[in-house]
């Protein structure tokens, strides 16, 4: 299907039907989906890391970011015509991919990127309709914002559409 939008890691991007949008390798990292049901617009951001703050310098990837990439993808979506008050999320991923003998918050990266995910999202007044966080198996999200259903595909677990 060459309607497929590919979002790769520390990347967002946007789509419109017939388009469905994926992204693959959600380790501890968060799909965040992001949709207008009645412009059937979506926006999906594969974040790897909890806040900006945590930047080495140089050139900053805000789409790596919770924080940043949440923001960007938003006034992506609002140049296509998404109403920002009829926004609604999805999202999946944030396991917890290794076992660490120390209880290091660190190394918790994928439950720290859960949480930045959910407070940027209740910070823009978005509500999250369904969520598939946690656990410690990768998953794969693709998105149709025809239907407004998100496909998970977990490690070991199968397929589910909500």
């Amino acid at each position: 299907m060459n309607n497929l939008v590919k979002v790769g890691m520390a990347d967002l991007n946007t789509a419109t039907p017939p388009e469905t949008i994926r992204t693959s390798g959600l380790g501890s990292c968060v799909g965040v989906v992001i949709y207008d049901e009645k412009a059937k617009i979506s926006g999906m951001a594969h974040i790897m890391l909890p806040d900006s703050s945590f930047a080495r310098s140089g050139i900053l990837n805000r789409a790596k970011y919770a924080d940043t990439a949440i923001q960007d993808l938003i006034k992506k979506m609002i140049v296509l015509g998404v109403s920002k008050y009829r926004l609604k999320a999805k999202i999946a991923g944030g396991a917890q991919m290794f076992k660490f003998s120390s209880n290091s918050e660190a190394m918790r990266i994928g439950p720290r990127n859960v949480v930045a995910v959910k407070e940027t999202l209740q910070g823009l007044n978005i509500s999250i309709v369904y969520e598939d966080v946690g656990g410690s198996s990768g998953r794969t999200i693709e998105f149709n914002p025809a239907t407004s259903i998100l496909e998970i595909r977990t490690v070991n677990k199968g397929v589910v559409q909500v």
